[in-house]
């Protein structure tokens, strides 16, 4: 899924400003943290169920986008390969048909995308809620004056012992244990689409 909620929209459902990573902690040594959130999200147990059942949720509504797109292609195959013989009046309901499996692919495909949408971002809102709670414990307590979204701003460089998104999602699935098990790595991100990606409908012919 390339697209992913972008920071700042994804701090908007979580409810706080960027200043809201800031954890202030008087009289301790001044360190700055970097947190990568939306990959800490995805790299949680918790994140990795949850898009995993979101792909599982949805991957019906993509066959069926994958059959519409098969049907579109065979329409479009059967004009190209039998033009010199079919009559102009099948001509013109072959393309007919074509037209209108090609509108309802696109309302398919959009509804899929707008429901997908709304389901991620809500996981994304639950989880990140959860997860900043941690960032801020964890900042009072091994004082941190600042922890920036590493995902939010331009960063050219950091040591590597500054960046906490690794310990935040230890400290994360800790506390929040799931169940289900879980791959090694973070859960791939989302198409623009919102849905694993279908080929192109095919182009309408010309007559």
């Amino acid at each position: 899924m390339k697209t992913r909620v972008s920071t700042l929209t994804l701090l908007f459902f979580l409810g706080i400003t960027p200043a809201g990573l800031l954890a202030q902690s008087p009289g301790a040594p001044s360190k700055v943290g970097l947190v990568n959130i939306q990959e800490a999200i995805l790299s949680t147990a918790e994140g990795k169920k949850s898009m995993a059942d979101l792909q599982k949720k949805y991957q019906p509504r993509q066959q069926e986008i994958q059959k519409e797109n098969q049907d579109i292609q065979a329409i479009t195959d059967q004009l190209q390969k039998q033009a010199a013989t079919l009559s102009d009046e099948e001509q013109r309901r072959l393309n007919r048909d074509l037209e209108e499996k090609q509108k309802l692919l696109k309302r398919t495909q959009e509804d899929a995308q707008a429901d997908f949408s709304t389901d991620r971002d809500e996981m994304f809102r639950r989880i990140g809620q959860k997860i900043v709670k941690v960032i801020q414990d964890y900042a009072s307590k091994n004082g941190f004056s600042l922890v920036i979204g590493s995902d939010q701003i331009p960063i050219y460089y950091a040591a590597t012992e500054v960046d906490l998104t690794d310990q935040i999602v230890k400290l994360y699935d800790a506390a929040n244990p799931s169940d289900a098990p879980t791959s090694g790595g973070p859960a791939a991100p989302a198409t623009r689409s919102g849905t694993p990606s279908a080929p192109k409908p095919a182009t309408k012919p010309k007559p």
